[in-house]
């Protein structure tokens, strides 16, 4: 057996191409072409005249099939590729390849008592991964006889060895107790928005620590929201095992681990030819086979009709386009503009090297939300605005917002969020960066809500008389009208966003926040607020709106070079 690799960093010439995105083949090829025989006998039962699989699935099933099983030394009975995940857009025949898997597995496996599982999100998503399953047992006279169907419990019995195939439902709370083997997790992007996620998950695939012959899949397609939770862990992981590195230069080789991601190459996304229908084929690799073509382009056509949420969700699910920003027919203006805004180099320390004079902004509510931190600099010689943003939550929100636990958690592994231990640790968090911040020099005021803000408040300001900071004459902190009094600089917000005068951090956590805003008009005022978008999901981006209604004054520049120059302008504030 020759040495093999599972990254692929030629995987956009290669899917461009209509070439395999499994870049090794078969570690064993007689197991793999045993395994390939099995799965092609398998009847469709949802097919007129039953075919067997050999006869209409495309070459990149056949493939997909021979890896997992072909990655087993018949010798040792180990699997030396142990995980898999599939990302495909819908209608490529996922349900009924799932199934096929997983009775492949069943008619290979020489355990007793083994037990595969399909561990699905929902109720309704086991009864669709079932019914294929069973299928091709009920319409298929030999595999009747070897095999027993209980549709109640969705469980698949093999007579001579008594080994299980068993659908479950993650809302059912049936995955506990389980020893598979053999695991396929289907939907994984609804995964994403379920709290306990990942203690269901470890549950169903506790097994596989003691079968080393076992197996892990993982299918997909993307999500119609931005990838979150368990969702977007495992698909930045699988990305970054298929580029062979991670997006910070990290180099990564993981040999167990295969991801076939049918996506579009950024180039694609950037340029807009992702919407070309003779581009449609690149995330369908079925296409001609489970994936009509012109239905294909029928359903593009009406969803563009339908309006840009409607085109968002038939892109996500059809053509496999990873959603950025919620963008709804009542978003912030805003939003249109944000993602093209962003620069991957932005931290708060580049932003204090690259700026002239620097505003904060903070906006919190009770304990049960969010606290929010931005901080907006106006570059030296450019004039635009850098924003970096932060935000914490109170052990509260971890209690009473389970809706959003996945999203909070992916923000804290990105780095921009804190769960606090305590009520009041963000305080003084949040008093620690206004002193770092000023401390340099660059800081012009604070800019907070007139009204509730009297802790932080004090916070601060203790923390910077305990540290010597001087403050400017006019006062440190600036009081911003909220609700539709904030019109002007939620425009003002727009316009340098549009004009390309606004640039932030490309932080997940505020494309979270801008994607979850919503606009109230009333006569020539608009309005974002709270209660509108819901608790705990829009503070950095008000406390982005505090800080540029300051900016956008123009206040003198704090940076000219030289110390006597800075010592001057720091006296003046």
């Amino acid at each position: 057996m020759a040495d093999w690799v599972t990254a692929c960093p030629d995987w956009e010439e290669r899917i461009v191409n209509r070439r395999s995105l499994i870049p090794c083949t078969p570690l064993f090829p007689e197991v793999a072409e045993i395994a390939i025989e099995v799965f092609g006998d398998l009847v469709v039962p949802d097919m007129t005249g039953l075919p067997r699989m050999r006869e209409v699935m495309p070459p990149w099933v056949l493939d997909f099939v021979g890896s997992i099983f072909g990655a087993l030394d018949p010798y040792a009975q180990r699997r030396l590729i142990k995980k898999f995940f599939l990302l495909i857009s819908k209608k490529n025949a996922k349900s009924t390849i799932a199934a096929g898997i997983m009775i492949t597995a069943l008619e290979l496996n020489e355990r007793n008592l083994a037990e595969a599982i399909i561990l699905a999100p929902t109720k309704e998503v086991a009864d669709n991964s079932f019914k294929p399953a069973a299928g091709m047992i009920e319409f298929d006279p030999q595999m009747k006889d070897k095999y027993n169907i209980s549709k109640h419990t969705r469980t698949i019995t093999h007579l001579a060895t008594k080994s299980t195939l068993k659908v479950v439902a993650a809302d059912d709370k049936t995955a506990g107790g389980l020893k598979a083997a053999f695991v396929l997790i289907d939907e994984m992007h609804l995964f994403g928005a379920m709290a306990n996620a990942e203690s269901v998950i470890k549950e169903a695939t506790g097994g596989l620590m003691s079968k080393p012959d076992g197996f892990l899949i993982i299918l997909s397609t993307q999500s119609k929201e931005p990838p979150a939770g368990v969702f977007k862990t495992e698909l930045e992981y699988a990305r970054s095992v298929r580029d062979g590195g991670t997006a910070d230069g990290k180099e990564l080789v993981d040999k167990t681990y295969l991801p076939v991601l049918y996506e579009f190459p950024a180039s694609l996304i950037k340029s807009g030819a992702y919407k070309k229908p003779e581009n449609f084929y690149i995330t369908n690799p079925s296409l001609g086979y489970s994936v009509d073509e012109a239905f294909l382009i029928s359903e593009y056509r009406q969803a563009e009709l339908k309006g840009e949420q409607t085109l968002i969700e038939f892109e996500a699910k059809h053509l496999n386009k990873e959603v950025g920003l919620n963008l709804r027919s009542d978003r912030w203006s805003g939003a249109d503009y944000w993602l093209a805004q962003s620069d991957d180099t932005l931290t708060l320390d580049t932003l204090l090297s690259r700026s002239e004079v620097v505003v904060i902004g903070l906006d919190g509510g009770g304990n049960d939300d969010l606290f929010g931190l931005a901080v907006v600099g106006r570059e030296k010689g450019t004039q635009r605005w850098l924003t970096w943003c932060y935000a914490w939550a109170n052990p509260p929100v971890l209690n009473n917002r389970k809706d959003i636990l996945p999203q909070l958690e992916g923000f804290v592994k990105d780095g921009d969020m804190t769960f606090c231990q305590n009520v009041g640790d963000d305080l003084k968090e949040v008093a620690e960066i206004c002193l770092k911040v000023g401390q340099t020099g660059l800081l012009h005021s604070i800019a907070v809500d007139r009204y509730g803000m009297e802790p932080v408040l004090q916070t601060i300001h203790n923390k910077f008389i305990d540290n010597g900071y001087a403050f400017p004459p006019d006062g440190l902190f600036k009081a911003i009208s909220q609700g539709f009094k904030m019109t002007g600089t939620i425009k003002a917000t727009e316009r340098a966003l549009a004009s390309k005068e606004m640039w932030h951090a490309n932080q997940p956590l505020m494309n979270w926040n801008v994607g979850n805003a919503r606009v109230i008009q009333s006569g020539n005022g608009i309005q974002v607020t709270k209660q509108y978008a819901g608790f705990a999901k829009i503070d950095s981006l008000m406390a982005l709106f505090d800080a540029v209604a300051v900016m956008a004054t123009n206040p003198a520049s704090r940076y000219s070079g030289g110390i006597d120059s800075f010592l001057d302008n720091f006296i003046i504030g």
